[in-house]
Protein backbone atom coordinates (compact mmCIF):
# COMPACT_ATOMS: atom_id res chain seq x y z
CA UNK A 1 0.00 0.00 0.00
CA UNK A 2 2.57 1.94 1.11
CA UNK A 3 4.71 1.63 -1.92
CA UNK A 4 1.82 2.23 -3.88
CA UNK A 5 1.48 5.96 -2.78
CA UNK A 6 5.01 6.65 -3.19
CA UNK A 7 4.04 5.67 -6.91
CA UNK A 8 1.18 7.92 -7.30
CA UNK A 9 3.11 11.08 -5.69
CA UNK A 10 6.33 10.53 -7.91
CA UNK A 11 3.71 10.28 -10.82
CA UNK A 12 1.60 13.13 -9.58
CA UNK A 13 4.73 15.47 -8.74
CA UNK A 14 6.19 15.08 -11.86
CA UNK A 15 3.09 16.02 -14.12
CA UNK A 16 2.49 19.28 -11.66
CA UNK A 17 6.73 19.94 -12.30
CA UNK A 18 5.89 19.96 -15.74
CA UNK A 19 2.49 21.82 -15.69
CA UNK A 20 4.33 24.72 -13.81
CA UNK A 21 7.67 24.63 -16.69
CA UNK A 22 5.03 24.99 -19.81
CA UNK A 23 2.67 27.66 -17.51
CA UNK A 24 6.06 29.38 -17.46
CA UNK A 25 7.15 29.17 -20.83
CA UNK A 26 3.73 30.37 -22.21
CA UNK A 27 4.03 33.47 -20.60
CA UNK A 28 1.28 33.22 -18.05
CA UNK A 29 1.02 35.46 -15.18
CA UNK A 30 2.18 33.52 -12.87
CA UNK A 31 6.38 33.44 -11.38
CA UNK A 32 8.53 30.63 -11.05
CA UNK A 33 8.31 30.78 -7.27
CA UNK A 34 4.59 30.51 -7.50
CA UNK A 35 4.20 27.58 -9.27
CA UNK A 36 6.77 25.51 -7.32
CA UNK A 37 4.91 26.75 -3.87
CA UNK A 38 1.71 25.62 -5.82
CA UNK A 39 3.08 22.40 -6.90
CA UNK A 40 4.49 21.99 -3.30
CA UNK A 41 0.98 22.60 -2.30
CA UNK A 42 -0.83 20.20 -4.17
CA UNK A 43 1.41 17.37 -3.50
CA UNK A 44 1.04 17.66 -0.02
CA UNK A 45 -2.69 17.85 -0.64
CA UNK A 46 -2.93 14.72 -2.27
CA UNK A 47 -0.33 13.08 0.52
CA UNK A 48 -2.45 13.91 3.05
CA UNK A 49 -5.36 12.81 1.15
CA UNK A 50 -3.99 8.95 -0.01
CA UNK A 51 -2.48 8.90 3.80
CA UNK A 52 -6.20 9.49 5.23
CA UNK A 53 -7.44 6.57 2.66
CA UNK A 54 -4.41 4.09 3.30
CA UNK A 55 -5.34 4.73 7.12
CA UNK A 56 -8.74 3.73 6.73
CA UNK A 57 -7.87 0.73 4.48
CA UNK A 58 -5.49 -0.55 7.26
CA UNK A 59 -7.99 0.23 10.15
CA UNK A 60 -10.51 -1.92 8.22
CA UNK A 61 -8.16 -4.92 7.03
CA UNK A 62 -7.07 -4.85 10.46
CA UNK A 63 -10.56 -5.26 11.96
CA UNK A 64 -11.17 -7.96 9.20
CA UNK A 65 -8.05 -10.07 10.48
CA UNK A 66 -9.45 -10.11 14.22
CA UNK A 67 -10.43 -12.98 15.37
CA UNK A 68 -13.85 -11.91 17.19
CA UNK A 69 -13.77 -14.67 20.11
CA UNK A 70 -10.55 -12.54 20.71
CA UNK A 71 -12.13 -9.49 20.88
CA UNK A 72 -14.57 -11.24 23.76
CA UNK A 73 -13.38 -9.95 27.18
CA UNK A 74 -13.61 -12.24 29.36
CA UNK A 75 -13.25 -10.49 32.67
CA UNK A 76 -17.14 -9.24 32.12
CA UNK A 77 -18.02 -12.96 32.15
CA UNK A 78 -20.25 -13.26 29.92
CA UNK A 79 -23.07 -15.39 30.30
CA UNK A 80 -25.44 -15.87 26.77
CA UNK A 81 -26.97 -18.70 28.44
CA UNK A 82 -28.29 -16.70 31.24
CA UNK A 83 -31.92 -15.70 32.25
CA UNK A 84 -33.45 -12.81 30.46
CA UNK A 85 -36.46 -10.37 32.62
CA UNK A 86 -39.58 -10.38 30.09
CA UNK A 87 -41.19 -7.95 32.30
CA UNK A 88 -45.29 -7.75 32.51
CA UNK A 89 -46.82 -4.13 33.00
CA UNK A 90 -51.11 -3.26 32.76
CA UNK A 91 -51.68 -0.15 34.27
CA UNK A 92 -49.46 3.24 34.87
CA UNK A 93 -52.09 5.02 37.71
CA UNK A 94 -52.39 7.21 41.00
CA UNK A 95 -52.89 4.01 43.45
CA UNK A 96 -49.82 1.75 43.20
CA UNK A 97 -51.14 -2.13 43.57
CA UNK A 98 -49.76 -5.79 42.09
CA UNK A 99 -51.28 -4.31 38.71
CA UNK A 100 -50.96 -0.60 38.53
CA UNK A 101 -47.34 1.20 39.23
CA UNK A 102 -47.69 4.98 39.69
CA UNK A 103 -46.04 7.61 37.24
CA UNK A 104 -43.28 8.05 40.11
CA UNK A 105 -42.40 4.15 40.34
CA UNK A 106 -42.60 3.16 36.79
CA UNK A 107 -39.77 5.86 36.36
CA UNK A 108 -38.13 4.45 39.05
CA UNK A 109 -38.06 1.10 37.38
CA UNK A 110 -36.34 2.32 34.02
CA UNK A 111 -34.01 4.14 36.01
CA UNK A 112 -32.95 1.09 38.35
CA UNK A 113 -32.81 -1.16 35.61
CA UNK A 114 -30.55 1.37 33.76
CA UNK A 115 -28.31 1.89 36.17
CA UNK A 116 -27.77 -1.95 37.30
CA UNK A 117 -26.63 -2.09 33.31
CA UNK A 118 -29.87 -3.83 32.04
CA UNK A 119 -30.49 -3.19 28.05
CA UNK A 120 -34.13 -2.86 26.38
CA UNK A 121 -34.55 -5.50 23.07
CA UNK A 122 -37.61 -6.17 21.23
CA UNK A 123 -39.62 -9.31 22.15
CA UNK A 124 -39.00 -9.99 18.63
CA UNK A 125 -35.36 -9.72 18.90
CA UNK A 126 -35.26 -11.72 22.03
CA UNK A 127 -37.06 -14.61 20.36
CA UNK A 128 -34.84 -14.61 17.29
CA UNK A 129 -31.73 -14.34 19.53
CA UNK A 130 -30.94 -10.84 18.20
CA UNK A 131 -29.89 -9.79 20.99
CA UNK A 132 -27.63 -6.77 20.34
CA UNK A 133 -26.49 -4.56 23.09
CA UNK A 134 -23.15 -3.77 24.87
CA UNK A 135 -20.51 -6.39 26.18
CA UNK A 136 -21.25 -6.34 29.97
CA UNK A 137 -24.51 -5.50 29.91
CA UNK A 138 -28.15 -7.58 30.26
CA UNK A 139 -30.96 -7.44 28.22
CA UNK A 140 -34.47 -6.91 29.50
CA UNK A 141 -38.20 -7.13 27.33
CA UNK A 142 -40.61 -4.68 28.37
CA UNK A 143 -44.40 -5.67 27.71
CA UNK A 144 -47.84 -3.75 28.55
CA UNK A 145 -51.01 -5.58 28.80
CA UNK A 146 -54.60 -4.57 27.14
CA UNK A 147 -53.61 -1.37 25.80
CA UNK A 148 -55.62 1.12 28.47
CA UNK A 149 -55.96 4.43 28.38
CA UNK A 150 -53.02 5.21 30.75
CA UNK A 151 -50.75 3.24 28.67
CA UNK A 152 -51.09 5.92 26.06
CA UNK A 153 -53.42 9.36 26.97
CA UNK A 154 -53.55 12.08 24.79
CA UNK A 155 -54.33 15.84 26.24
CA UNK A 156 -55.08 19.12 26.17
CA UNK A 157 -53.00 21.73 27.31
CA UNK A 158 -52.63 24.86 26.18
CA UNK A 159 -55.11 24.39 23.32
CA UNK A 160 -53.00 21.90 21.96
CA UNK A 161 -53.17 17.91 21.92
CA UNK A 162 -50.06 16.47 23.34
CA UNK A 163 -48.88 13.02 25.01
CA UNK A 164 -49.61 12.93 28.46
CA UNK A 165 -46.34 13.11 30.25
CA UNK A 166 -47.94 10.72 33.11
CA UNK A 167 -48.98 7.81 30.37
CA UNK A 168 -46.58 4.97 29.73
CA UNK A 169 -45.88 6.28 26.28
CA UNK A 170 -44.94 9.57 27.75
CA UNK A 171 -42.89 8.43 30.24
CA UNK A 172 -40.85 6.17 27.69
CA UNK A 173 -40.24 8.96 25.51
CA UNK A 174 -39.05 10.99 28.19
CA UNK A 175 -36.86 8.58 29.35
CA UNK A 176 -35.26 7.89 25.65
CA UNK A 177 -34.95 11.50 25.54
CA UNK A 178 -32.18 11.17 28.36
CA UNK A 179 -30.84 8.00 27.77
CA UNK A 180 -30.55 7.55 23.71
CA UNK A 181 -27.89 4.59 24.57
CA UNK A 182 -31.29 2.97 26.45
CA UNK A 183 -32.59 1.69 23.17
CA UNK A 184 -35.69 1.73 25.16
CA UNK A 185 -38.72 -0.12 23.56
CA UNK A 186 -41.61 -2.28 24.83
CA UNK A 187 -44.57 -4.08 23.12
CA UNK A 188 -48.24 -3.38 23.64
CA UNK A 189 -50.61 -5.61 23.31
CA UNK A 190 -53.89 -4.72 23.37
CA UNK A 191 -57.52 -6.26 23.13
CA UNK A 192 -60.94 -4.80 21.79
CA UNK A 193 -62.22 -2.45 19.30
CA UNK A 194 -61.17 0.46 21.05
CA UNK A 195 -57.28 0.30 22.11
CA UNK A 196 -56.28 2.87 24.62
CA UNK A 197 -59.72 4.16 25.32
CA UNK A 198 -59.73 7.17 22.61
CA UNK A 199 -61.61 6.19 19.48
CA UNK A 200 -60.72 9.18 17.50
CA UNK A 201 -57.22 8.90 18.08
CA UNK A 202 -56.63 4.68 17.47
CA UNK A 203 -55.25 5.39 14.14
CA UNK A 204 -52.84 7.64 15.62
CA UNK A 205 -51.64 5.81 18.46
CA UNK A 206 -51.08 2.60 16.68
CA UNK A 207 -49.63 4.18 14.22
CA UNK A 208 -46.96 6.24 16.41
CA UNK A 209 -45.83 3.71 18.29
CA UNK A 210 -45.19 1.72 15.38
CA UNK A 211 -43.03 4.55 13.71
CA UNK A 212 -41.51 4.95 16.54
CA UNK A 213 -40.06 2.36 17.84
CA UNK A 214 -42.50 0.37 19.92
CA UNK A 215 -44.24 -2.84 19.01
CA UNK A 216 -47.85 -3.61 18.88
CA UNK A 217 -49.16 -7.35 19.42
CA UNK A 218 -52.40 -9.03 20.23
CA UNK A 219 -54.41 -9.80 23.36
CA UNK A 220 -57.65 -11.49 21.33
CA UNK A 221 -60.56 -9.44 20.24
CA UNK A 222 -61.82 -9.55 23.82
CA UNK A 223 -59.80 -10.66 26.17
CA UNK A 224 -61.67 -14.34 26.50
CA UNK A 225 -60.69 -16.89 28.70
CA UNK A 226 -58.81 -19.12 26.06
CA UNK A 227 -59.54 -22.31 28.03
CA UNK A 228 -63.07 -22.01 27.41
CA UNK A 229 -62.62 -21.83 23.58
CA UNK A 230 -62.54 -24.51 20.65
CA UNK A 231 -60.65 -23.98 17.35
CA UNK A 232 -63.33 -22.26 15.52
CA UNK A 233 -63.46 -19.44 19.19
CA UNK A 234 -60.12 -19.89 19.07
CA UNK A 235 -59.43 -18.26 15.47
CA UNK A 236 -61.78 -15.68 15.97
CA UNK A 237 -60.69 -14.47 18.96
CA UNK A 238 -56.84 -13.99 17.70
CA UNK A 239 -57.62 -13.59 13.84
CA UNK A 240 -60.24 -11.20 14.65
CA UNK A 241 -57.83 -8.80 16.49
CA UNK A 242 -55.41 -8.75 13.24
CA UNK A 243 -58.30 -8.15 11.23
CA UNK A 244 -58.84 -5.49 13.27
CA UNK A 245 -55.31 -4.02 13.95
CA UNK A 246 -53.85 -4.34 10.49
CA UNK A 247 -56.89 -1.94 9.25
CA UNK A 248 -54.89 0.29 10.78
CA UNK A 249 -51.47 -0.82 10.56
CA UNK A 250 -51.20 -2.51 7.21
CA UNK A 251 -48.90 -5.12 6.67
CA UNK A 252 -46.83 -4.20 9.80
CA UNK A 253 -47.67 -8.04 10.94
CA UNK A 254 -48.79 -8.60 14.24
CA UNK A 255 -46.93 -11.93 15.28
CA UNK A 256 -46.88 -12.12 19.00
CA UNK A 257 -49.66 -13.03 21.51
CA UNK A 258 -50.15 -12.29 25.37
CA UNK A 259 -52.66 -14.69 26.69
CA UNK A 260 -55.50 -13.14 29.05
CA UNK A 261 -55.15 -14.61 32.30
CA UNK A 262 -52.59 -16.29 31.26
CA UNK A 263 -55.32 -18.57 29.76
CA UNK A 264 -54.44 -21.92 27.47
CA UNK A 265 -57.39 -23.96 25.26
CA UNK A 266 -56.94 -28.02 25.75
CA UNK A 267 -53.61 -29.21 25.13
CA UNK A 268 -54.93 -30.72 21.85
CA UNK A 269 -55.74 -27.25 20.57
CA UNK A 270 -52.26 -25.54 21.34
CA UNK A 271 -51.68 -25.38 17.73
CA UNK A 272 -54.44 -22.86 17.30
CA UNK A 273 -52.78 -20.21 19.58
CA UNK A 274 -49.98 -20.80 16.99
CA UNK A 275 -51.16 -19.81 13.64
CA UNK A 276 -54.78 -20.50 11.94
CA UNK A 277 -57.41 -18.71 10.16
CA UNK A 278 -59.90 -16.47 10.36
CA UNK A 279 -62.34 -14.79 7.79
CA UNK A 280 -59.96 -15.73 5.40
CA UNK A 281 -56.94 -14.25 7.31
CA UNK A 282 -54.54 -16.32 8.51
CA UNK A 283 -52.08 -15.57 11.14
CA UNK A 284 -49.24 -16.90 12.69
CA UNK A 285 -46.97 -15.70 15.97
CA UNK A 286 -43.87 -16.05 16.67
CA UNK A 287 -44.42 -15.73 20.05
CA UNK A 288 -46.83 -16.37 23.05
CA UNK A 289 -46.43 -14.69 26.51
CA UNK A 290 -47.95 -16.37 29.82
CA UNK A 291 -48.72 -13.76 32.85
CA UNK A 292 -45.55 -13.25 34.95
CA UNK A 293 -43.89 -14.88 37.43
CA UNK A 294 -40.64 -15.23 36.62
CA UNK A 295 -37.64 -14.39 34.02
CA UNK A 296 -37.57 -16.47 30.95
CA UNK A 297 -34.68 -18.74 30.10
CA UNK A 298 -32.39 -17.75 27.83
CA UNK A 299 -33.25 -18.24 23.49
CA UNK A 300 -30.53 -20.53 23.35
CA UNK A 301 -31.59 -22.69 26.10
CA UNK A 302 -33.10 -26.36 25.58
CA UNK A 303 -35.89 -25.19 27.61
CA UNK A 304 -36.63 -22.44 25.56
CA UNK A 305 -40.27 -22.53 23.92
CA UNK A 306 -41.15 -19.06 22.17
CA UNK A 307 -45.14 -20.46 22.57
CA UNK A 308 -44.80 -20.17 26.93
CA UNK A 309 -42.60 -17.51 27.19
CA UNK A 310 -42.52 -16.61 31.11
CA UNK A 311 -42.74 -12.74 32.70
CA UNK A 312 -41.77 -11.23 35.75
CA UNK A 313 -44.62 -9.10 36.97
CA UNK A 314 -43.97 -4.94 37.26
CA UNK A 315 -44.40 -4.34 40.77
CA UNK A 316 -42.56 -3.87 44.32
CA UNK A 317 -41.36 -6.57 46.27
CA UNK A 318 -44.58 -9.62 46.44
CA UNK A 319 -45.59 -11.37 48.86
CA UNK A 320 -45.35 -14.10 46.59
CA UNK A 321 -42.15 -13.14 45.09
CA UNK A 322 -42.58 -12.88 42.13
CA UNK A 323 -42.43 -8.91 41.50
CA UNK A 324 -39.66 -7.21 39.33
CA UNK A 325 -37.59 -6.21 42.67
CA UNK A 326 -37.45 -9.95 43.90
CA UNK A 327 -35.96 -10.85 40.30
CA UNK A 328 -33.38 -7.82 40.58
CA UNK A 329 -32.21 -8.56 44.24
CA UNK A 330 -32.06 -11.96 43.19
CA UNK A 331 -29.80 -11.08 40.20
CA UNK A 332 -28.03 -9.09 42.30
CA UNK A 333 -26.87 -11.61 44.71
CA UNK A 334 -26.45 -14.64 42.18
CA UNK A 335 -25.51 -12.40 38.82
CA UNK A 336 -24.14 -16.02 37.21
CA UNK A 337 -27.66 -16.80 36.50
CA UNK A 338 -28.41 -13.17 34.51
CA UNK A 339 -27.77 -12.85 31.11
CA UNK A 340 -24.59 -11.25 30.58
CA UNK A 341 -23.69 -10.07 26.57
CA UNK A 342 -20.42 -10.73 25.07
CA UNK A 343 -20.72 -7.75 23.08
CA UNK A 344 -20.84 -9.74 19.30
CA UNK A 345 -24.33 -10.27 18.12
CA UNK A 346 -22.75 -13.38 15.93
CA UNK A 347 -21.02 -15.13 18.99
CA UNK A 348 -22.63 -16.74 21.73
CA UNK A 349 -20.12 -16.99 24.86
CA UNK A 350 -20.91 -19.22 27.84
CA UNK A 351 -18.95 -20.45 30.92
CA UNK A 352 -18.30 -24.33 30.41
CA UNK A 353 -20.52 -25.07 33.46
CA UNK A 354 -23.31 -23.70 31.72
CA UNK A 355 -22.61 -25.56 28.13
CA UNK A 356 -25.00 -28.46 28.41
CA UNK A 357 -27.92 -25.75 28.41
CA UNK A 358 -27.28 -25.07 25.16
CA UNK A 359 -29.43 -26.56 22.08
CA UNK A 360 -27.72 -25.77 19.02
CA UNK A 361 -30.44 -25.64 16.65
CA UNK A 362 -31.37 -22.69 18.35
CA UNK A 363 -27.97 -20.92 17.72
CA UNK A 364 -28.30 -21.79 14.41
CA UNK A 365 -25.39 -19.84 12.08
CA UNK A 366 -23.84 -18.56 15.17
CA UNK A 367 -20.11 -18.74 16.47
CA UNK A 368 -20.21 -20.63 20.19
CA UNK A 369 -17.34 -19.71 22.10
CA UNK A 370 -17.26 -21.81 25.51
CA UNK A 371 -14.71 -20.30 28.42
CA UNK A 372 -13.34 -22.17 31.37
CA UNK A 373 -15.08 -19.29 34.20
Amino acid sequence: MKKNMKKIVVILATTLILTGCTTAKNGKDITEKTSEKTIENGIEKVIEEITENDTEIEEQELQEDIDPIEAIDLTLKPNESGKVMVIMYHNIGEKESDWVRTPENFKKDLETLYEKGYRFISLEDFVNNNIDIEAGYTPVVMTFDDGNQNNFNIIEKDGEKIIDPNCAVGILDEFRREHPDSKLTSTFFVFGSNPFRQPELIEYKLKYLVENGYDVGNHTVGHENLTKLKPEGLQKSIGGNVIFLEKFLGDYGINTLALPYGSRPDKEYYSFLEKGIFEGKEYENIAILNVGWDPSVSPIDKKFNPYSIHRVRASETNVDGVGIYDWLSYFDKHPERRYISDGNVDVVTVPKKFEDKIDNEKVKEKQVYIYED
